[in-house]
Parts: C-alpha cells; sequence; structure tokens
C-alpha cells in the first residue's frame, strides 16, 4: 500500500503503514514542517497508532485519521 501525504500550510502528514512481529499491521504518521527559518525543512516526527490491525487497509484507515488530528493541532 502507498503511502498517502496531507498538507496544511507549511505542515506535511505522511500516514503510511508497518508489518508488525505477529503479522498484523499499525499506522505510523511522519509530521514535518516543510522550509524552516534557515531554508530547510525538519527532519519531522513519527507517531504511531496505539491500536493494531488485522490488514493493511485498516491500519492505513487508522493512520489517515491519525494524521488529520494531527494536522488540526498545527
Amino acid at each position: 500500500m502507498a503511502a498517502v501525504t496531507y498538507t496544511k500550510g507549511a505542515w506535511q502528514a505522511e500516514a503510511d503503514i508497518q508489518t508488525v512481529p505477529n503479522g498484523k499491521f499499525k499506522g505510523i504518521v511522519l509530521v514535518r514542517r516543510e522550509g524552516g527559518a534557515d531554508g530547510e525543512g525538519s527532519d519531522g516526527h513519527e507517531y504511531t497508532v496505539d491500536a493494531i490491525s488485522n490488514t493493511p487497509a485498516e491500519a492505513l484507515e487508522e493512520a489517515k485519521a491519525l494524521a488529520h488530528r494531527l494536522l488540526s493541532d498545527r
């Protein structure tokens, strides 16, 4: 599954999934600010969805929801 990217102003959130050891899936979100004070973007911060999902599609939906929540706080 491909990552999904959302943008709000100078902030960008990329929602994706990772496989956990038990063969299930977890959503992850990388949030970063584009173009810092010196013209460089930040490396960002990675957030992980608390819930473990049975399918990649479920995990991606959880990650997308988290990305929207994180961007709404910016």
